[in-house]
């Protein structure tokens, strides 16, 4: 069956949901209200699938023939969210040159989601509560009032609470936002449900890059399940579109990838090393590593070990020299040297 690019507009409710617990009971619970014009606020983990939630919920609304428009208050300057959120009028400030409609008025008889809505700056929270309160609001340099027909859906990483506890969001606001609340869990509370995430993104991700990429066994999708997904979804989802186009070198076992992003980490924060130079370092650690698995459980067959790598011999033999591996000879000689008798070749986790 050819496959179009709707086929993954939105992933079926059975990967969306999952099986675990929570997730099927935050299932049952916006069943009820999908079709009600109610706001939602969701919160969770960054890359947990809040605006995916939004979407779902968009298509199971009255409002689904509608658009879904999204704003990110975290990506928009402080000073251009007004106009962003209500439009403005030709002349309404200083390069002003024509009518510009805002997302509210884009997402009439639609979905709006205000996303990382606890960035949103004091002086806009009053006029978003006035929007929320009578539906009513007003382009930049229009005295026109203009009513809004879009259902409102706000997301957010961090906890509105604490927000309005620290100070930095209305309290009443709060209360406007938070009519029925989605509490995210993050992929490490629900490791049952990465296999059949992953084999979505899998077919997702061939599709979109337009390649056919070897499915994920068992062994795999272990693998995948014991990983930290720090990222969650969105994470996972970077992974295996390398994984997608770069082949299955790409999925590591767990522990090297956190421990050598750890150390990368700290030398940001200190400020020694330059972002580039670190990433060039990090590929290079973990190409090594990867060679170097693929070498031992061939016992040092090189072509062997290409094949497994999915690589040429030349570029395998290339790729030894870029890492600093030592020469086969060498390389058997210090391990023989450092080995305990009858050691056990090392295998591949």
């Amino acid at each position: 069956m050819q496959l179009g690019k709707e086929a993954f507009s939105l992933p079926p409710d059975d990967v969306i949901f999952g099986s675990t617990p929570p997730m099927l009971a935050i299932r049952r619970r916006l069943e009820k209200i999908c079709k009600v014009d109610i706001p939602i606020l969701i919160q969770g983990e960054g890359g947990s699938g809040k605006e995916m939630l939004a979407r779902w919920i968009h298509h199971r609304s009255r409002r689904a023939s509608g658009p879904f428009i999204k704003l990110n208050f975290a990506a928009i300057p402080g000073s251009l969210l007004e106009s962003e959120l209500f439009g403005y009028e030709a002349g309404a400030f200083t390069g002003a040159n024509s009518t510009r409609i805002g997302r509210v008025e884009m997402a009439q008889g639609g979905t709006l989601l205000l996303d990382q809505i606890s960035d949103l700056d004091s002086s806009l929270q009053a006029k978003l509560l006035q929007l929320l309160q009578d539906g009513r609001y007003s382009r930049l340099g229009d005295k026109e009032e203009r009513i809004a027909d879009a259902r409102i859906i706000c997301a957010s990483t961090q906890r509105l609470e604490e927000a309005v506890r620290s100070g930095n969001f209305r309290q009443d606001l709060y209360y406007r936002v938070n009519v029925f609340e989605v509490d995210l869990p993050p992929l490490s509370d629900r490791k049952e449900d990465i296999p059949d995430i992953a084999r979505y993104l899998l077919s997702k991700l061939s599709f979109r890059f337009q390649r056919d990429a070897c499915i994920f066994e068992w062994d795999k999708l272990r693998q995948l399940q014991d990983r930290v997904w720090r990222g969650n979804i969105r994470e996972m989802e970077n992974w295996i579109s390398r994984y997608v186009l770069l082949g299955e070198g790409e999925l590591l076992p767990q522990g090297s990838h956190d421990r050598r992003v750890s150390l990368s980490v700290g030398d940001v924060q200190n400020g020694s090393i330059p972002l580039k130079q670190i990433a060039r370092q990090a590929r290079r650690a973990l190409s090594r590593d990867l060679i170097l698995r693929a070498l031992r459980a061939n016992r040092w067959n090189r072509k062997k070990a290409a094949k497994d790598l999915k690589i040429s011999y030349r570029t395998l033999l290339y790729e030894i020299r870029e890492v600093g591996l030592p020469s086969k000879r060498l390389q058997k000689q210090a391990e023989q040297a450092t080995a305990a008798p009858n050691s056990p070749p090392a295998s591949i986790d």
